[in-house]
């Protein structure tokens, strides 16, 4: 059920806040699969805990994984110890709207020794999933789809995948390749995965696979362009702690550039494979101060952001609120090269389109992107498709504009369970001072 609209704050001064966010949820769901194969109890610390990752670990249960809550010490975060054991399959498995659950377990389903079905939300049926099931054909794997390409479908496991060699067009979502190479040590031959078609998108994401495989013992090779392989092999446990979700703070850092005022974001990793690294360009790029210290990453604004243009490729989950950001502006901008967007929860092209036009700004849609020319902004009911991103983009409008009504907010749950409360918190201290 959609949750009550959330009349979303505006700024009433410049901001002074610091925002402690939870897990990465990429880093949290592949921490988790790996988990799954490996060959011991594995520790998960800091995990993501949102529908996202809850939906993965309940599919991993129903494959026949133990995961249990844990703590380190009294009073800290839950940390989640994963248990693998034999891979039975034989109950179902919903993928609500996360594409890490329908794309990453297919592959490990092919190796549970019973058939598994996957279902998912109503807007989870229409996210493209046909290069992955018939990437699993080409390896001898049966999958029952009735021709759609999509959710529902039923992986048929024996128990064991030969492997070997297999050819997609990974130019839809790079999470193609991530889930073969997940599961791919435990192929008996192993995985090569070679992609044909355009330029894969977010590659940073199958580095961020690439680099916690080989944390977990795996012997990949990627130095062919376009090529992966994955010698078949023993996973080893984890004990790790999960990074913050720099995606996630993309919309707390922007609200320093629309607001004017400073905001922090603590353990910002100084090395990191998670895309919203790139946030610290874009914010650079339209006129903020970005520094990052030692403890966490600052970033100044003068509430007078400008514009840009920018190819967002890599790093298209940042688009929603970079375009909120842009509609904010003080001149034009251009996002490219996040054509596939149209696939992910919502067609975010073409949401982004309709909501930013209500919300005052003039924007035309491009083959691969936006360009987003500010007007006056203006307070308007803004739609989230149940796409969490879109939550966040709201938000940032609603910073310029007093009156501003978010749709379904709940949503965002999906990878920040208290965004709101985050939210307003950061506001909060503005509003104390003016009070």
């Amino acid at each position: 059920m959609p949750s009550p609209d959330w009349h979303g704050p505006a700024a009433s001064g410049r901001l002074d806040g610091t925002v402690t966010l939870p897990g990465s949820k990429s880093l949290t769901n592949r921490f988790l699969v790996i988990a799954a194969l490996a060959s011991g109890t594995s520790r998960l610390r800091r995990p993501l805990r949102s529908r996202d990752t809850e939906l993965m670990a309940q599919a991993l249960r129903q494959l026949g994984t133990g995961i249990e809550d844990a703590t380190s010490t009294p009073g800290s975060d839950t940390d989640w110890l994963v248990t693998p054991a034999a891979l039975r399959g034989g109950r179902p498995v919903d993928c609500g709207l996360a594409g890490t659950v329908m794309r990453f377990l297919p592959p490990m389903a092919a190796l549970c020794s019973e058939p598994v079905a996957f279902d998912g939300d109503p807007q989870a049926r229409v996210r493209p999933m046909s290069a992955s099931l018939d990437a699993l054909r080409g390896l001898d794997v049966r999958v029952e789809d009735e021709g759609r390409g999509t959710l529902p479908f039923v992986v048929h496991g024996r128990g064991s995948v030969t492997g070997g060699r297999v050819v997609l067009d990974a130019s839809a979502t790079s999470q193609y390749v991530s889930a073969l190479l997940l599961a791919g040590s435990r192929f008996e031959e192993g995985i090569t995965i070679v992609h044909e078609g355009d330029s894969v998108p977010s590659t940073p994401h199958i580095e961020m696979t690439v680099e916690a495989l080989r944390d977990a013992g795996a012997e990949v090779d990627d130095s062919v362009p376009d090529t992966w392989r994955v010698e078949p092999g023993e996973l080893l446990p984890l004990d790790v702690t999960v990074e913050p979700d720099l995606s996630n703070a993309a919309p707390f850092l922007a609200a320093a550039l629309v607001a004017g005022g400073t905001v922090r974001v603590p353990d910002w990793p100084r090395h990191t494979t998670q895309a919203g690294d790139r946030m610290r360009e874009v914010l650079a790029l339209m006129g903020g101060e970005v520094e990052l210290g030692p403890d966490a990453l600052t970033v100044t604004g003068n509430g007078h952001p400008v514009g840009l243009d920018i190819d967002l490729h890599d790093a298209a989950e940042l688009t929603p609120v970079v375009a909120a950001l842009c509609a904010c502006a003080t001149s034009p901008s251009i996002i490219r090269g996040v054509g596939h967007i149209r696939g992910h929860e919502t067609d975010r092209i073409a949401a982004l389109s309709t909501e930013l036009t209500a919300a005052g700004a003039h924007v035309e849609e491009l083959e691969d992107g936006l360009r987003i020319t500010p007007g006056t902004p203006r307070a308007a009911t803004i739609h989230t498709y149940a796409d969490h991103r879109m939550v966040m983009a709201a938000a940032v409008l609603a910073l310029a504009a007093p009156g501003t009504v978010i749709e379904d907010p709940g949503t965002v749950a999906k990878t920040v369970p208290d965004f709101v409360g985050l939210w307003e918190g950061m506001l909060s201290p503005v509003a104390a001072a003016e009070g």
